[in-house]
């Protein structure tokens, strides 16, 4: 195998992360509200994958009758995932609403013991208990000097659960359902959705300036389109241990970022509950990713 083939998948890796964590950053520059960036982010998408699905699955029928209630079910996850996120950069810091809305993981991993009576070992519950409090830290450190922060920050948090519920669904749906189709049909879902929940807001489609209209450009293309494909081509050809725990990486350079271009800073009582937050969820992810690979060696055995 070239030197190439080996590590393409890794520069893709890096290449993905790096565009998700833009994402939070694109709706802070915008001059629209946060709902209405995601709004335009989805459409941007949708347009830009439209003619790729069409020559692609041009004449191909869905594979069930019900199939696309699969998308649908994850649209709907994905716009009030996204309309909560974007709205609570309004109240809060970029570094803490980007880390707040990757607690992602931990939802799906208490959702797989209740509703799926998984076992989990040590691993699990010292991440458990390590991203609960360091999401405590960081929600605590806001809420007697700027209360305004804290909504921010509960709604950023909030905003977790159904991201969580985005990774449950697409979980079922991606052995259904080819890669290009399925984000497709999520992304056309969702502007619909978007769309909705934008009107119920009031928020006003347009005018806005020039720079904002390419910050939707921007947005839709590098970390809508660019970033889950370039994570979609790594999963193809790297291992989930390595995959998973990498995906931490977005709220920290997402973070780091906002230091230079916001001028953002953090207390020292973020950013240790920060890193308390970042280590529980790495935690989650390997203990997760091992117990699955020793099932399914005992599955084989």
């Amino acid at each position: 195998m070239k030197a190439t083939q080996k590590t393409l998948p890794y520069f893709a890796l890096a290449g993905g992360v790096l565009a998700l964590s833009f994402t939070t950053l694109f709706i802070r520059w915008s001059a629209a509200p946060g709902a209405i960036t995601s709004f335009y982010r989805m459409c941007v998408a949708t347009l830009f994958l439209l003619p790729f699905w069409g020559i692609k699955e041009r004449g191909k029928r869905p594979a069930g009758k019900y199939i696309l209630l699969l998308p649908l079910a994850t649209a709907i996850f994905t716009a009030i995932d996204n309309a909560m996120l974007s709205t609570s950069l309004a109240y809060t810091r970029i570094a803490n609403a980007t880390l707040l809305n990757n607690m992602a993981p931990l939802w799906v991993a208490i959702f797989a013991i209740v509703f799926w009576k998984e076992k989990m070992k040590w691993g699990f519950w010292a991440g458990l208990f390590l991203a609960f409090a360091g999401a405590a830290t960081v929600l605590g450190s806001n809420i007697l000097g700027e209360p305004g922060v804290s909504k921010g920050n509960l709604m950023a948090l909030a905003s977790s659960v159904f991201y969580a519920g985005y990774f449950l669904v697409t979980q079922v749906a991606r052995t259904r359902m080819s890669t290009l189709t399925y984000i497709f049909f999520v992304d056309l879902f969702a502007v619909v959705f978007l769309f909705l929940i934008n009107m119920g807001m009031g928020n006003s489609f347009s005018p806005y300036p020039p720079t904002t209209w390419v910050i939707f450009l921007a947005a839709g293309v590098i970390s809508q389109v660019g970033g889950y494909y370039a994570l979609g081509y790594a999963l193809g050809h790297l291992p989930a241990s390595i995959v998973s725990p990498t995906l931490i990486l977005q709220p920290v350079v997402t973070a780091l970022l906002a230091i230079p271009l916001f001028g953002e800073s953090l207390n020292p009582a973020q950013v240790a509950g920060g890193m308390a937050a970042l280590g529980g969820i790495y935690l989650l992810n390997i203990s997760r990713v091992k117990q699955e690979a020793a099932e399914g060696a005992e599955a084989q055995a």
